[in-house]
Formats: structure tokens, C-alpha cells, sequence
């Protein structure tokens, strides 16, 4: 439930109010009586974030983000080492069937 802000136009009296959004305004004011108040528009409220992960400040620590790059970069030079073994082993097979395939000929 949001905080209105009222004035009277009549003695010119300022004051909030806790409502309901679907209740009707007040026409009366408190301190005169009058039927004078009128609600206020208003800039609203601030948005606040609640928890982590809303700044930067929050992520993971630079040490572990170092760590991760680490392991991220060891794991990538495994694949290459094992990818370029195959590709080695397979030109090799290759080329020693061709050589077996041409001398018999």
C-alpha cells in the first residue's frame, strides 16, 4: 500500500496518508474540516534491490574468477593436445597404407 502526500487548499495543510491504491481520495481535511484536500502527484517511491548479484561488488571474487580462467584454459589445452595426437596418428596411418598399398603393386 503506497504513501500519499495531501494538501489543502484551504489553510494550506500538508500531510501523507497510508491508502489503498483503489481507495478514493480524501476530500476532508484534518486540520480545517474543509472540504478542501486534494492528493498530491507524486515522484514515487525509489526502486530498491534487495540481495546480491545487483552490483558488480557482489560477483566472485577476482581470485576465483583467476582460478576459473585457469582451469577453463587447462582444460582447452588438453583438447588441443589430444585433438592434435589423433590428427598425427591418423596421417601416419595414412601414409602407411599408402606406402603398403604402393609396394605391393
Amino acid at each position: 500500500m503506497p504513501t500519499y502526500d495531501y494538501v489543502c487548499g484551504a489553510c494550506d495543510a500538508h500531510w501523507e496518508l497510508f491508502q489503498s491504491i483503489k481507495a478514493s481520495p480524501v476530500r476532508k481535511c484534518p486540520e480545517c474540516g474543509k472540504m478542501k484536500a486534494k492528493r498530491q502527484i507524486g515522484t514515487g517511491a525509489g526502486v530498491i534491490f534487495k540481495g546480491s548479484g545487483f552490483y558488480q561488488t557482489d560477483y566472485r571474487s577476482d581470485s576465483y574468477k583467476k582460478g576459473a580462467d585457469a582451469a577453463k584454459k587447462s582444460q582447452s589445452d588438453t583438447k588441443s593436445e589430444t585433438k592434435s595426437e589423433s590428427k598425427s596418428s591418423e596421417s601416419s596411418s595414412k601414409s602407411e597404407s599408402k606406402t603398403s598399398s604402393s609396394g605391393s603393386e
